[in-house]
Parts: structure tokens; sequence; C-alpha cells
């Protein structure tokens, strides 16, 4: 689970939000917010350890417009979202978005300057999809596919396919497993502990 966690939230540079009713319109706005994320792991200012909370709290608002948390984590808890009270819900999508920003906030600023490549983007209905490659170095780059809900007149992100897989389908896997095995209560400690570790120094 931490080596795909790793892997797969280095490479959210990339995510597409905002209302968009033609493919260059999507596409603009997937580079306006990697711009806006680069903007700020680059910003030398912001790079200073005195101003890592400033920095860390930048990346989170950024990403908390964008992302359908509530929509990934219903989605990632599958059959066991219905067997939970309103209560837990509320909190496990807390701990879900919290687990997701930390993640995301402590890979991304490893960033150093890889290139981002936008490719077809399909509509159907209130979902879309829209492709790109992540090129680490000349030979080695990655599928990288955002899967959208509109959401009245804005397209949220609500999964991302990373060469293939699903990051929420990972998720539910592994969240399944634990809930059968060790019960639900033993999930949120795993999930409480593993934000804890990601957020620590």
């Amino acid at each position: 689970m931490k080596h795909y966690l790793t892997v797969s939230l280095m490479l959210m540079l990339a995510v597409v939000f905002g209302s968009a009713s033609a493919w260059a319109s999507v596409t603009d706005e997937v580079k306006q917010t990697v711009d806006q994320v680069v903007s700020i792991i680059s910003d030398a200012n912001l790079k200073k350890p005195q101003n890592e909370a400033k920095r860390r709290a930048a990346l989170k608002s950024t990403i908390s417009r964008i992302f359908d948390y509530g929509e990934m984590a219903k989605r990632s808890l599958g059959v066991h979202w219905k067997e939970i009270d309103s209560a837990k819900q509320k909190e496990f999508v807390s701990l879900f978005a919290t687990l997701l920003e930390n993640s995301y906030a402590n890979k991304i600023e490893s960033y150093h300057n890889e290139k981002i490549l936008y490719g077809k983007e399909t509509v159907d209905g209130d979902y879309a999809q829209v492709n790109s490659k992540v090129v680490i170095a000349k030979r080695d780059e990655y599928s990288l596919d955002y899967r959208l809900l509109k959401e009245g007149s804005r397209w949220m992100v609500y999964d991302v396919v990373i060469e293939g897989v699903s990051l929420v389908s990972n998720y539910r896997s592994q969240f399944n497993k634990i809930i059968l095995n060790q019960g639900y209560g033993e999930l949120v400690k795993k999930l409480k502990s593993k934000s804890e570790e990601i957020a620590a120094p």
C-alpha cells in the first residue's frame, strides 16, 4: 500500500476542475491547475523551512477544491459505506481527505520539472475522462487518466487511473480486506496512524 501510494500521489500533478463544455477548456483548466501547484512548490520563499506550514496549507487548499473527497471516500469504502451511520461516514471522509492531502503534499514536493503531456478527453453525460502522461525521463513515463463527475457546473475528480490501475479500486481492495479480517474500527485506526505518519516531519 505504501509503495503504490507513493507512486500514485507523486504523479498527481494535474487534476481537472471547473466548468467545461469543450475539450480545449478542460485542457486549459488542467494546465492552470498544474501551474498553480508548480508555482507553489517552486516559490523560493515558500521553500524556506520556516514557511513549510504555509506551503503545505497552500497545497492542501488547492487540492481540496478539485478532489471530490466525499465521492472518492464512498467509492473506496464500497459496499461497507452503507454499513456505517452518517456520523461515521463523515469521519471516514475526513480521514480519507487528510490521508490524500498529506500524502499529496508530501510527495508533490519532490517534483523536479517532470513533463506532463495531455491526451484525449471523453465525455459521457455527467462523466468524463482526461488522459495524460507524466514523463519522468526520456524513456520513463506513466499514463495518468482522470475520471470526473459533473456536479452542477463543475467537473470534479473522483478517481485517478495510473498505468491502468484505479486509485479508488486499489484503496477499495485494501480497505475491504482490512474490514473483513479485522473490522471497520481497525481500518479507522490505520488511517489515523497513516495520516499522522505522513504528516510528521
